[in-house]
């Protein structure tokens, strides 16, 4: 009843409908627009210092949460943690030759654009087509540093240097 009830709200009257697991009337809907993209939520919950740590205890358990005090500046590590984790972000830190890593401003990708062609073209249009290997320190490697091409993946907290054709 309920799957008519929603094919008549979009006027879809004669149709055959093959459910292949246990859908919710969300997923259905979601077959019908097949428009709907859904993307990373945080839920932010501010003045944790004005409630009582058993208020907090409940607060910690809803998920997707991160309880701060703006005020007093609480908790805003786990809000940063979090950041990275859910919006599936890497930091990818550029090393100039000769030079120590700059740790202080990375190159932020996302997780499924991390590979050396994809940091060349945020660093800039014209250095992809200059490339002629990197040099990358990190956990997306065997050796420190080791020699990769532009389809090689990188890590969180990789180290980069580009070297370019002459």
């Amino acid at each position: 009843d309920t799957v008519k009830t929603i094919l008549s709200e979009y006027r879809i009257h004669n149709a055959d409908i093959t459910l292949r697991y246990d859908a919710t009337s969300d997923d259905l809907i979601d077959v019908i627009e097949g428009n709907r993209i859904y993307i990373p939520c945080i839920y932010l919950l501010n003045k944790i210092d004005q409630i009582s740590i058993e208020e907090l205890d409940i607060i910690y358990k809803i998920p997707h949460t991160v309880p701060i005090s703006a005020h007093h500046k609480w908790n805003f590590d786990d809000l940063l943690e979090k950041m990275w984790e859910y919006l599936k972000l890497v930091r990818i830190y550029t090393k100039p030759k000769g030079q120590l890593p700059d740790y202080a401003s990375p190159v932020v990708l996302h997780y499924e654009k991390r590979s050396v062609e994809d940091f060349c073209n945020k660093l800039h249009r014209t250095i992809a087509k200059e490339f002629k290997y990197a040099l990358v320190w990190g956990s997306s490697v065997k050796h420190q540093p080791q020699k990769v091409g532009k389809d090689h993946v990188l890590n969180d907290e990789d180290v980069v240097q580009i070297v370019k054709k002459i």
